[in-house]
């Protein structure tokens, strides 16, 4: 316990002159002890076992970065190009525009004075009958059983009229006729068949026209053949006419 209690005061006052205090009954006189520094045995260091490091692996390829998305051009910066302007035809100004290809021709109406007209016989008594049909059926007109008729009710024959077939949709007009023939007094079988007379006559009612041609309209010659009804008509307008 002693040697115990001096090697820690030993330790504690270092580089400190200590005193022995003698046991009681030794005789002994104190000397002074110089106190060495306990100098603790070296303790061995066990070295660390040493582990092998694993071999280094080798370095990775670098990885290509991903390139970013290419960024969409704005429309401020994009530059279109110009559209070609379209181009224009010089038009000279002494030469008249040219109507488009789709565009129908403008058709303007001959003058009634070219209305085109066929004449059978002469008008000795200034009798003119007006018809409009074909070409064959006018050339045969001459034998009607009907005109002869009519004609013979009045006390005239076929000889006595002329006869014109108006070869157009258009009316002839009273004034070339007056320049070929006279005609005092005229039957017109159909419609639109005389120019004064458009518009301002009504069947089977006789009136005067340019002050001294009498004028009778009516029917077409085939549709009065087949109907006793419209021979009344005719007779009676014949009898306002001619017998007055």
């Amino acid at each position: 316990m002693e040697q115990d209690s001096l090697a820690f005061f030993e330790n504690f006052y270092t580089n400190v002159t200590l005193y022995v205090v003698p046991e009681p009954g030794a005789t002994s006189t104190p000397a002074a002890v110089s106190a060495a520094p306990a100098t603790a045995p070296p303790i061995a260091e066990t070295p660390a076992p040493v582990v092998p490091l694993p071999p280094a692996r080798p370095a990775a390829a670098p990885v290509a970065a991903t390139p970013a998305p290419p960024k969409l051009p704005s429309l401020s910066d994009l530059k279109l190009p110009a559209a070609p302007a379209a181009a224009v035809a010089p038009v000279s100004p002494s030469q008249p525009p040219v109507a488009p290809p789709d565009s129908p021709p403008k058709r303007t109406a001959p003058p009634l004075s070219e209305t085109p007209f066929t004449t059978l016989g002469s008008n000795p008594a200034g009798l003119v009958i007006l018809v409009r049909m074909d070409p064959e059926r006018f050339r045969r007109l001459p034998k009607n059983v009907f005109l002869n008729n009519m004609l013979k009710a009045i006390r005239m024959i076929v000889e006595d009229a002329v006869l014109i077939n108006v070869e157009s949709h258009l009316p002839v007009e009273l004034k070339t006729l007056r320049q070929h023939l006279a005609a005092t007094q005229i039957i017109g079988f159909g419609k639109n068949l005389l120019d004064v007379a458009i518009n301002k006559t009504q069947l089977y009612e006789p009136v005067i026209l340019a002050g001294d041609a009498g004028y009778l309209p009516a029917a077409e010659i085939e549709l009065i053949e087949e109907d006793n009804s419209r021979k009344k008509l005719l007779w009676r307008a014949m009898q306002r006419m001619f017998m007055s």
